[in-house]
């Protein structure tokens, strides 16, 4: 999560999408007309209709696309970015031929700001209308004049329970000398400074220097203890018995317990970060109606738990999470329970704190 335009590189949603990322080649990146994802779907024919779809590699399923296009006759040409900065920088460099493209909740934020976004017309988004309710409102966009949550989760801790029998309930279980080498932290400013905030009761948000500076205190006295700083393969650390403990988003960590059923998945009881990536439409886009279109059927509840039971991300359609299978629906890592949707916090710029958080990172880094 090293965004590098305005306040918001702390905090690219890339790592959280590394399992299902593909790198995108230089000329896919500066091309200003969207192609076929590795050439695979043929070009649409004369006079067809096509909605070209800017997403996360491998987040939708290729039966989806399929059902899509009998259901409209129309063509949806698919091609994916791995990070949310090359999503923005895709946009900034001209392409200007997406129909529906899928940014994390901040950078919804800056594509408002920079005016890059068309407005809704919720009449024709009506599947829009039935959201989980830690989703109902977006602190970036809280009447979804510009977005449609799409799926979501938490930042919490995956533990393996046959070294650790006793669930952890705090971040402080990350500061425990008796797993020394054997903890993973996000390699991610934001989240890791977020988790000793909130250890130390302090918001994630925190624009304070002094606070600032007492947290970076801590994450230094931490450091002899962390075998890695990672975004990308922590499920597999865990999986595999390299660590223990893991600071990581809920995601990876359901994976990891599909492969090694004694690992769990805890929101500590101090907070934790909620995010959710987003269905938006270019204000370029050529194909409005049909763009509204496909993201009423992204949202449509079978389809939505379909899509949240393949990649174990949880839906942002009410109606959808009945729909999972049990094992995913009762699974903390993808579904949090109510207790832990109390204690979750969105990720904010801070402006000019930023700095701050800057530096003691770079200092956390280099010791």
């Amino acid at each position: 999560m090293g965004f590098r335009i305005s306040h918001y590189h702390q905090i690219t949603k890339s790592p959280k999408h590394a399992w299902l990322a593909a790198v995108l080649c230089v000329a896919s990146l500066l091309a200003c007309q969207p192609a076929p994802e590795d050439g695979r779907k043929p070009a649409p024919k004369a006079g067809q209709a096509t909605l070209y779809y800017f997403t996360w590699s491998d987040y939708v399923g290729p039966e989806l696309l399929e059902e899509f296009e009998r259901q409209t006759g129309a063509k949806v040409v698919v091609d994916t970015f791995s990070s949310n900065e090359e999503l923005l920088a895709k946009l900034q460099s001209g392409a200007s031929g997406y129909d529906v493209i899928v940014p994390s909740d901040f950078m919804v934020a800056v594509m408002m700001k920079q005016g890059l976004l068309a407005e809704l017309d919720p009449a024709k988004i009506p599947n829009a209308q039935q959201l989980v309710g830690a989703l109902a409102t977006l602190p970036v966009d809280p009447e979804h004049r510009f977005s449609v949550p799409y799926l979501w989760g938490t930042v919490g801790i995956g533990y393996d329970s046959s070294v650790i029998p006793t669930p952890p309930d705090s971040w402080a279980v990350l500061w425990d000398k008796r797993y020394e080498g054997k903890i993973s932290m996000l390699n991610d400013q934001r989240e890791v400074f977020g988790a000793v905030l909130r250890l130390m009761g302090q918001s994630m948000n925190s624009r304070d220097p002094a606070v600032i500076e007492a947290a970076k205190a801590r994450l230094l006295e931490q450091k002899p203890l962390v075998k890695t700083y990672t975004s990308d393969h922590f499920d597999q650390l865990l999986a595999s018995g390299e660590v223990v403990l893991a600071h990581g988003w809920g995601g990876p960590v359901a994976r990891a317990m599909a492969l090694k059923p004694s690992i769990k998945y805890i929101v500590p009881k101090e907070g934790a970060t909620i995010w959710a990536d987003c269905l938006v439409i270019p204000r370029t886009s050529r194909n409005k109606e049909l763009a509204m279109q496909f993201i009423n059927y992204l949202m449509d509840r079978d389809v939505a738990a379909r899509t949240s039971e393949r990649l174990l991300f949880a839906s942002a359609s009410r109606g959808a999470m009945a729909l999972v299978a049990a094992g995913v629906q009762n699974n903390p890592a993808v579904y949090p329970d109510e207790a832990a949707l109390g204690h979750l916090e969105w990720m904010l710029d801070v402006g000019d704190a930023l700095r701050s958080y800057d530096r003691g990172w770079t200092e956390l880094k280099m010791k």
